[in-house]
């Protein structure tokens, strides 16, 4: 009687242990269809096997029906047609992406930094945190923005600051000490204080530290440049 009792508790077993398999299975299913393709299945002759070719980076696209009306208004205010860049991976944290969102704007287009040195602190950045993605994005920008080709070299390519725009080399040696070396050598600090003022500086440090910032979160999540473009920043 032991015996029968035992088979008959262990094909309960079984059979509970398939049914949960099938509900979790079902769900999984509904998980991928909803959301994304697994870039396994996704053919791509260029990116690595992780990488959704539809975001260039490894997370998939977020879908619109999918995000809250909070959610929804981010999305619609960032535009359908680009699935590339942080904006998409921060969609994940929604709180995360209108701060962030908020202090970009501020920091790019109302704390008085000149357009062209805004542009010269998110190269400079890009370059130290190797950037390709942020760079290409970047570059075009700078240069219509009237950054001198000759200072976007300078950074491209890590070369000496001597003979560029005075704030031009005092940002670029600034961003190279306080990203690269983690510490600024007091005649650095002295020359960018005496060039740009504190509110000034302390704006131009900030702006440093948001695209690091974003920067982190594009290498975490591995971001390319678009299959239609070519990085214009040599790495490493």
């Amino acid at each position: 009687m032991k015996l029968v009792q035992s088979v008959i508790g262990l094909l309960l077993v079984a059979c509970t242990s398939v049914a949960i398999g099938q509900v979790l299975s079902a769900r999984s299913a509904a998980v991928v269809s909803s959301d994304s393709i697994p870039p396994a299945q996704i053919p791509s002759d260029t990116f690595p096997k992780d990488i959704y070719p539809d975001t260039g980076n490894r997370l998939p696209a977020i879908h619109r029906e999918v995000l809250d009306d909070a959610g929804k208004k981010l999305f619609d205010a960032k535009g359908t047609a680009d699935s590339f860049g942080p904006g998409s991976i921060r969609l994940y944290s929604l709180p995360v992406e209108e701060y962030s969102e908020t202090m970009n704007d501020f920091l790019r287009h109302k704390s008085g930094i000149d357009p062209r040195l805004v542009e010269l602190v998110i190269l400079v950045t890009a370059r130290e945190s190797d950037s390709a993605y942020v760079w290409n994005s970047h570059e075009p920008q700078g240069l219509k923005a009237g950054l001198a080709k000759e200072s976007i070299d300078a950074v491209r390519y890590r070369k000496s600051t001597a003979g560029l725009a005075e704030k031009d080399a005092a940002i670029i040696d600034l961003g190279r000490e306080v990203l690269g070396k983690h510490h600024v050598a007091s005649a650095t600090a002295a020359r960018a204080l005496n060039l740009f003022g504190k509110q000034g500086l302390v704006n131009i440090v900030s702006l440093m530290g948001d695209y690091a910032s974003t920067e982190i979160l594009l290498n975490a999540f591995d971001q390319h440049v678009r299959l239609s473009e070519k990085s214009l920043l040599p790495i490493p």
